[in-house]
């Protein structure tokens, strides 16, 4: 017990006193609640006769203890309300010891209890549920830390970032808002959803094991998979798997994918994340930036009941039609260099005259890139489509039906980085295996985010694919713009993060 603090060897003194009254700290069985705190204040009618009659359930979030009667706070899932509790309602012939003992000595705040009682309002004017029986359904052996202010500092904060993403559970408990934003999240993927079944469009599940790291230039975990003695993939993109399935006769497909790019963690990029991809036959990346602009209105005004949101002092509107503009436009723009036509080490040499960092495993798209990344992505903090990238930086596009040297594609920036990329899918298998090829070439050259040859793919669009727009979006920024947040670890619940000693077991005996 050395290790345990004060209280928490008082929390468990009062457990073992619980059970010795006979009161389980843990019951199994049924609690019938019927109401919410939110619900109960917005319904309340004072002249309701007689009283409402409500069965409620919580955590104790605040206590003023008093003689015969006393006061605590109750917080739901939606919120909190007072209950007002007397010694004479509470204690029974069966239970007389319920309020000296068990309310007043035995309960902490942190503690689940149930409430069966009427809701009235209190001489001060305060929404109240008056128990007339309480029932204790878990008991916290570890304290909230519940803030306390004097003289206008706030004290026992849970503030630290990583203390908040270690223990999300408690976060969600003592600090106000962040449940909001995990709220939003799910209203975010509500209405994603209901647009694309509005237009018919089928969701599907694709493997998240795969045998090769297909749909994009990233580097990808590997596992291995003991009955087939293979290695296997995290799944980088799910891209090559929904076009297969555009093969297969659908019309239109999407998924939100769990994704797993072994790279490196910032305030916008985490090795873990949600990715949703659409896929619909005869349709060209024209007509996706119509779909995706409307698409993001509406979950705009879904999420938030307006066309406009706040982040970081910037005001950004989503109604639509977005700006576009072309990626090499941009980069003129903003670097007064014009690339068409330049050769690999012509614009080798330009990076070098912009002070942009290259290296000789860099090809001529990775090079434009960077110079995309570094001088022009920043700036477009209201929604823009940049359109029509080199071919080298999109080997499975279409190419431009007015320019061969450029491809139809176009990525969506918002405040200042990329929300969304999509393509006229390239559906010509010669076409595409030369591309692989090309691909194949820069990771002998170094690149280890070359895309890798997938055979199977490369089968599947000689059975013949329609002419096909995709594109996909990053949902956990999508949720980042949509609730305010800059860091991405706001918007996951479990954001990855180093082990904390003696928290993680290296007992690896159950694996074989």
């Amino acid at each position: 017990m050395e290790h345990l603090s004060e209280q928490e060897i008082f929390r468990r003194n009062s457990r073992e006193q619980l059970q010795q009254m006979g009161i389980n700290p843990y019951p199994a069985a049924l609690y019938p609640t019927d109401a919410f705190s939110v619900d109960i204040k917005a319904e309340f009618d004072d002249n309701l006769e007689p009283k409402r009659q409500v069965c409620v359930a919580g955590r104790i979030m605040s206590r003023r203890i008093m003689g015969k009667a006393s006061f605590m706070e109750l917080q739901d899932s939606k919120g909190r309300i007072q209950i007002y509790v007397s010694r004479d309602d509470i204690s029974t012939e069966e239970q007389p010891e319920m309020y000296n003992t068990v309310f007043k000595k035995l309960l902490d705040i942190g503690d689940f209890i149930g409430i069966k009682g009427f809701v009235f309002r209190t001489q001060m004017g305060e929404i109240s549920i008056h128990a007339q029986e309480l029932t204790v359904l878990s008991k916290a052996l570890k304290p909230l830390p519940i803030v306390k202010y004097k003289d206008g500092v706030a004290y026992d904060a849970f503030e630290d970032p990583e203390q908040r993403y270690r223990q999300r559970y408690v976060d969600l408990v003592v600090n106000e808002g962040i449940k909001d934003i995990f709220l939003k999240r799910t209203k975010v993927y509500q209405s994603m959803r209901e647009y694309f079944n509005w237009k018919n469009y089928v969701e599907v599940e694709t493997p998240i094991l795969q045998p090769i790291p297909g749909g994009a230039a990233a580097r990808p975990f590997i596992t291995h998979h003991n009955a087939l003695d293979i290695d296997l993939y995290m799944r980088i993109a799910n891209e090559l798997y929904l076009k297969r399935l555009i093969v297969g006769g659908f019309e239109g497909v999407y998924e939100f994918s769990k994704n797993f790019r072994n790279e490196g963690m910032d305030r916008t990029h985490n090795p873990e994340f949600t990715c949703m991809e659409i896929y619909v036959a005869y349709k060209d990346y024209n007509w996706m930036m119509k779909f995706t602009e409307n698409m993001l209105e509406k979950i705009c005004i879904d999420v938030n009941g307006s066309t406009e949101i706040e982040i970081g002092g910037q005001k950004i509107s989503f109604k639509t039609p977005f700006k576009r503009i072309s990626m090499l436009d941009a980069i003129k723009e903003h670097t007064s260099y014009d690339l068409i036509g330049k050769s690999e080490d012509e614009i080798r040499e330009i990076c070098k005259a912009l002070h942009i960092e290259v290296d000789n495993t860099m090809g001529k798209g990775k090079l434009i890139d960077e110079i995309f990344g570094e001088c022009c992505e920043s700036n477009y903090i209201q929604p823009t489509f940049i359109t029509d990238y080199p071919i080298e930086m999109s080997p499975l596009c279409k190419r431009h039906r007015s320019n061969p040297e450029l491809t139809e594609r176009f990525e969506l920036m918002v405040n200042g980085k990329e929300l969304a990329n999509a393509y006229s899918e390239l559906n010509d298998p010669i076409d595409q295996l030369e591309r692989f090829q090309e691909q194949l070439k820069l990771s002998e050259k170094g690149d280890d985010e070359a895309m890798f040859i997938d055979m199977d793919f490369i089968r599947a669009l000689e059975y013949g694919m329609p002419p096909t727009s995709g594109m996909g979006i990053g949902m956990d920024r999508l949720v980042m713009l949509m609730t305010g947040q800059s860091a991405i670890q706001e918007v996951l619940f479990f954001p990855q993060m180093k082990h904390e000693a003696n928290m993680i077991s290296t007992d690896k005996s159950n694996l074989k």
